[in-house]
């Protein structure tokens, strides 16, 4: 199954590209997974070993934020073209929509000084402030920001902390248990060494996030490769795990949400297309870590791996992730 697809993820590790790789390939009842490499490069050499816990990176916008925000949107308690200020009366451009944030189409653009050295009350209140360039709903860009504002509707509602909604409401009803924001750090993959915070194992990798702490929608999430099985199996079969979203919620990601409907993004998700111009669920993370789902051929890919170890100056892997993903998708039956 895949072979092609599998070969190139070893080519990862065989060629240095990245220590290790766990990934899974599901082909309707079929599973395929590996787990090879090492965890840890520096300071010594650790091996890989099943159920290691990564740092999911952006990923954590996708599982856990805009899932929260469309059983709202399901819930009626939101409509996708509400004003983001509806919501935050903080924000105050009366332009920003929620699909804008969904769909990396609000063009929310200014300089935040000392941005990754703020206390997080300051971050938050400077992030407010942020004003749409010309471009609003005309172009995808992709950024942090609309997921963290989206984080923020959700505490408006629940008055919890995003991270604590997340696990609430979508972590633990598909019984992801091993996934969590507050990791045991022996059971995590290390990620980047750096000079200010040494090596960081246990710890989200993003500097937002590491300040947002457990107000942070767009990044945070660490998990095993088994349950991010589960979590794609649930979207590719909905209605096995009811209560969590509607089975056509799910269905209708499959298109293009950006105000003009040409911009090739969903809400939440980035879509790609399969040799038979099937849409795809696809969204990458940072630190290593992608996912693509495919709901008609009841196809999906995990990969898990920390690419940003020891450095996140790995820009190599990008132009591999892009490969693999093309492979994938010529190869999936």
């Amino acid at each position: 199954m895949n072979e092609k697809t599998a070969a190139l993820l070893h080519q990862l590790v065989d060629q240095k590209i990245v220590p290790g790789v766990s990934y899974a390939m599901i082909c309707q009842d079929d599973i395929q997974t590996e787990v090879f490499g090492n965890k840890q490069l520096v300071p010594t050499v650790k091996p890989l070993e099943e159920g290691a816990l990564y740092d999911l990176a952006s990923l954590t916008k996708v599982i856990g934020t805009t899932t929260v925000i469309l059983q709202l949107l399901e819930a009626k308690k939101l409509r996708l073209d509400d004003r983001v200020a509806k919501y935050l009366p903080r924000f105050t451009d009366q332009r920003v929509t929620l699909r804008h944030l969904l769909t990396h189409t609000s063009a929310l653009s200014g300089y935040i000084k000392n941005r990754d050295q703020l206390p997080p009350v300051e971050l938050m209140a400077a992030l407010y402030t942020l004003k749409p360039a010309a471009w609003l709903g005309k172009k995808v860009v992709y950024a942090d920001i609309g997921l963290i504002l989206l984080g923020q509707i959700i505490e408006a509602f629940y008055h919890r902390p995003v991270q604590a909604v997340i696990t609430t409401e979508v972590l633990r009803p598909l019984g992801m248990k091993a996934s969590t924001f507050t990791p045991e750090k022996k059971q995590c993959v290390p990620t980047e060494l750096t000079a200010t915070r040494g090596l960081i194992q246990g710890e989200v990798h993003d500097p937002k996030a590491f300040i947002l702490g457990e107000h942070c929608g767009s990044a945070g999430l660490f998990s095993n490769l088994a349950d991010l099985v589960k979590f794609a199996k649930w979207m590719l079969a909905p209605q096995t795990i009811p209560g969590v979203l509607a089975p056509e919620t799910v269905a209708m990601l499959y298109a293009d949400h950006t105000p003009t409907h040409d911009l090739g993004r969903s809400l939440g998700w980035d879509l790609r297309y399969d040799r038979n111009n099937t849409p795809c669920l696809y969204h990458t993370g940072f630190t290593g870590t992608f996912m693509l789902l495919d709901q008609k051929g009841k196809n999906a890919l995990i990969v898990l791996s920390n690419r940003v170890h020891p450095s996140a100056d790995n820009e190599v892997f990008l132009e591999w992730r892009d490969k693999i993903i093309a492979t994938y998708l010529a190869e999936k039956d």
